[in-house]
């Protein structure tokens, strides 16, 4: 596990709240537009890659979702969500891991990232998140990113950011892009980033 990165995570949502950390929202309308476009069963396996205490738990349970598990490199980030959700947290797994160390005992229908796979900044730390996708990904891939035009760190950590062609070239091993979408993202503190979002399809599944 890379330990300063794990110290960094449990830091910020040990003292920050939801109004006080940019990616905040409080409907992830992009995400969710991009998981109904699939037309799945609400049986389908959902996995939020860097969930934290994002709201897109809360709106798949409340449209009907029965097998979502969350993951993040923070167990206090996880906490807030739980206590968030009171007994519908009990409907969820929930997995604290770094993402590179992350080894799933089963395949998901769809492997959503926002804002997690773009702290990856080494052809080693991509390299090895793609490896995991293509062995645990049966289904759909959505990953948001920022942009070209998007901030060029986070949360004081340096990120990678991404256009169309790049995040497409970046999965093209097993998944087809079948859209992406800009978005423009208001923090709670009054600024905009720019987030690029892909849908893919795993092609042995097309």
């Amino acid at each position: 596990m890379n330990v300063q990165r794990k110290k960094h995570w449990e830091t910020v949502y040990e003292t920050k709240n939801p109004d006080e950390v940019s990616w905040t929202q409080e409907i992830p309308k992009t995400s969710l537009a991009f998981i109904h476009s699939f037309g799945l069963d609400k049986s389908a396996k959902i996995i939020d890659i860097g969930g934290g205490d994002s709201k897109l738990v809360d709106h798949l349970l409340n449209q009907g979702f029965e097998n979502i598990t969350v993951l993040d490199i923070s167990e206090n980030a996880l906490e807030k969500a739980k206590i968030r959700l009171v007994e519908k947290a009990k409907k969820v797994t929930w997995i604290v891991s770094d993402i590179l160390d992350f080894e799933p005992t089963e395949t998901y229908d769809v492997w959503h990232d926002r804002a997690a796979f773009h702290f990856l900044t080494t052809d080693e730390e991509i390299e090895k998140y793609k490896s995991i996708v293509n062995k645990s990904v049966d289904g759909f891939l959505i990953i948001g990113t920022f942009s070209e035009n998007g901030p060029l760190k986070c949360s004081g950590l340096e990120i990678s950011q991404y256009s169309q062609e790049k995040l497409t070239s970046t999965f093209e091993e097993k998944f087809d892009k079948i859209d992406s979408v800009l978005e423009d993202h208001q923090t709670p503190f009054g600024t905009t980033q720019n987030f690029l979002f892909c849908g893919f399809k795993n092609r042995l599944n097309s």
